[in-house]
């Protein structure tokens, strides 16, 4: 990949115009065309001293720009992505960046994460579209599919050079299959510009888009040296937690003068240090569970703890859309397999029957455990699983249950515990819970939480015990503050006899008579003593206000994208919002109108093979950082370039973008 581009020529086309003075444009082409232009005048502007800077709310700036300026320097970009409409009033609130967390005072737009029990609890129903849009997407399927092998096909006769590692050569056999480099070369390659966007900065509320372009339709991506600055709805930094400045960052910065970068070992090795047993019992504490177990990775969490779970003679009941590190995970086991349809609660009351009748295949015999492996919400759909049911299930049919709650844990319950807070189910009630803290914590890593002698067991058996790098101490660090401001921290109880020191042993947890005179919260002996929160950490308040932001966001931008036309998955309160693009075509022009608007917009979209060839979508991520009027100004962004695209499959009822702005409380309450 080249990085430094070619010596820049005179542009053709002047001086750059603002987007807010462009026309507005309502073809596609108008927006490609202006889109590639804009891309020309930056590749060959951008060393260019005497040309116009770029504009208000795409902010350029050299490479050795410090973090600093980019991020306070309010001088140089006047946009509401830098400075709020309304100041705000809180000193400590206002030291923090707005384009870090947006300042957002008013208490109408918060929202309580929990379920109603007076309303049933609604099966999540996947809306199809009009027979046109799937028959539109398998004749773009067909399309690209015939010209990329007629392409193929020449190219091996007249081009051969370029088709060496899909033939065998000098006795070697090809690395790379034929499908997946026809799917890499043929499909991916005509969108890679809108994959692996690179970054930098904190991915905030807003984030800076290094911009690039290909001369050679992406084969290759040169960096022009500039940086856009766009509202961010691609990260998965829920509540905000991941920030440059603030308690977190501060804590961060001095447990790197108290234990360096890394603890350079395993944890079963020289790796394990008091941070990391420390986190271990608030975690416990946290879940309400006996003991819990952190691992360096949130994939390896999954795919190194289930094989330690289950082996030979053991059967795992898994739903069809888990995720790809638990469905590793389970093929490692060596364990039998049953698959039920995604968050079918009959279809898995089925396969139980079936399978606790039947037996183990051959012989009949029983089995030795049932491990029913699900996620709390699921990454790709968003939906909700149904915990009340699946509970009922277990107590019925007496097999073990687990729930990933990589994206739940945090961003979901009135006190961010995931789903059991959501469902106020009993933590004991699940064997065992698995997390991330990469999500709802702004951290890095995962854990398991559940019964003492299970983690004992997993410390040993699995395999990130021995082989894993632990966590860095300045990663744990940033869960430890993260997550004591949800649970808030209690005043330290006093020493006593029984109690002369706190015990940093593998399987330490919360004393007795902590656990009942502060009910949730957190002792301030189970911090590190170096660690002194701020007082809007410390009691909570500053959490509470995020989770409470976070649902409101979420619920608001859910409910409007409905009432604007669009096919949505998913729960109204999950983080993960699917909006469903099916042709494969419109991918691409989506994350570039959107980037290309007058506040550009960064978004991800996903297609085959993360989700089926008809499903193409695109996944916003809306956080606590994002005000109320950054979710009107993605609305808006959406209706207009879904209006251009032809995105509008829903059927339910319509409204006007200014009648859902205007009536967002509303919405958020009925949904």
């Amino acid at each position: 990949m080249a990085l430094n581009p070619p010596p820049p020529s005179l542009s053709i086309l002047g001086e750059k115009k603002p987007y807010s003075q462009l026309p507005l444009m309502k073809k596609a082409v108008s927006y490609l065309s202006f889109v590639q232009a804009d891309s020309r005048t930056r590749t060959r502007t951008h060393d260019n001293p005497h040309t116009a800077p770029t504009p208000a709310l795409s902010r350029s700036s050299s490479a050795t720009t410090s973090l600093e300026d980019i991020f306070l320097n309010e001088d140089d970009d006047n946009s509401c992505l830098v400075n709020p409409n309304t100041p705000p009033m809180s000193e400590e609130v206002s030291t923090t960046p707005h384009t870090e967390f947006g300042h957002c005072a008013n208490e109408a737009y918060r929202y309580v994460s929990k379920h109603d029990y007076t309303k049933p609890f609604l099966e999540h129903v996947i809306e199809e579209p009009p027979f046109y849009v799937h028959f539109g997407t398998y004749i773009s399927f067909i399309i690209l599919y015939t010209l990329g092998y007629l392409r193929d096909l020449f190219g091996k006769y007249f081009t051969k050079s370029h088709f060496i590692h899909l033939e065998h050569h000098d006795g070697y056999a090809p690395l790379d299959s034929k499908f997946d480099s026809f799917l890499r070369r043929r499909l991916k390659r005509r969108i890679d510009d809108c994959y692996c966007q690179p970054i930098t900065g904190v991915p905030g509320r807003t984030v800076h888009i290094l911009d690039r372009y290909s001369p050679d339709y992406n084969i290759t991506q040169i960096y022009t040296g500039g940086k856009t600055c766009a509202l961010n709805l691609s990260s998965y930094n829920y509540l905000a937690f991941s920030q440059g400045h603030g308690g977190w960052a501060d804590a961060v910065t001095e447990s790197i003068r108290q234990y360096g970068v890394s603890s350079c070992g395993t944890r079963l090795g020289s790796g394990s240090n008091d941070l990391h047993v420390l986190a271990e019992a608030l975690i416990a504490r946290f879940m309400g569970t006996e003991d819990a177990l952190v691992c360096s990775m949130g994939f390896a969490t999954n795919s190194t703890f289930i094989p330690a779970l289950a082996g030979k003679g053991s059967l795992i009941i898994s739903d069809e859309l888990n995720h790809t590190s638990m469905r590793v995970g389970i093929r490692q086991s060596g364990a039998e397999i049953r698959i039920f349809k995604h968050n079918n609660m009959s279809s898995l009351e089925s396969i139980l029957r079936e399978v606790i009748s039947q037996g183990q295949p051959k012989t009949h015999r029983a089995w030795k455990k049932i491990v029913v492996i699900v996620e709390g919400l699921y990454s790709m759909e968003g939906t909700l699983l149904n915990l009340p049911k699946i509970v009922e299930l277990k107590q019925k049919y007496k097999f073990y249950l687990y729930i990933d709650e990589a994206h739940s844990i945090g961003s979901l319950g009135s006190r961010g515990r995931g789903v059991t807070d959501y469902f106020n189910v009993p933590p004991g009630s699940i064997d065992v819970l698995m997390g991330t803290f990469s999500k709802g914590f702004g951290a890095a890593g995962g854990y398991i939480s559940g019964a003492k002698s299970l983690i004992d067991a997993l410390r040993l058996r699995s395999h990130s015990g021995p082989y894993a790098e632990a966590i860095p101490p300045s990663v744990i660090t940033q869960v430890f503050v993260s997550m004591a401001s949800i649970m808030c921290v209690a005043p330290a109880p006093q020493p006593t006899e029984s109690m002369p020191f706190p015990c940093f042993d593998s399987s330490i947890v919360a004393p007795k008579k902590s656990v009942e005179e502060f009910p949730g919260m957190v002792s301030a002996s189970m911090l590190p003593t170096w660690m002194i929160l701020r007082p809007s950490l410390a009691d909570g308040s500053e959490a509470r206000m995020r989770m409470r932001r976070l649902a409101f966001n979420c619920r608001y931008l859910h409910a409007g994208l409905k009432k604007l036309g669009f096919v949505v998955y998913g729960h109204a309160s999950s983080p993960i919002i699917p909006l469903l693009i099916f042709n494969p075509g419109k991918l691409g022009l989506f994350v570039r109108m959107m980037r290309a608007r007058p506040i550009p917009i960064a978004v991800v979209v996903v297609t085959y093979p993360a989700t089926s060839f008809l499903a193409g979508r695109a996944r916003l991520c809306p956080s606590a950082s994002h005000t109320k009027e950054d979710i009107d100004t993605v609305l808006r962004a959406c209706d207009e370039v879904g209006g251009i695209l032809g995105m509008r499959y829903g059927s339910c009822e319509r409204w006007g973008i200014d009648e859902v702005c205007e009536r967002a409380v509303e919405l958020v309450h009925s949904v």
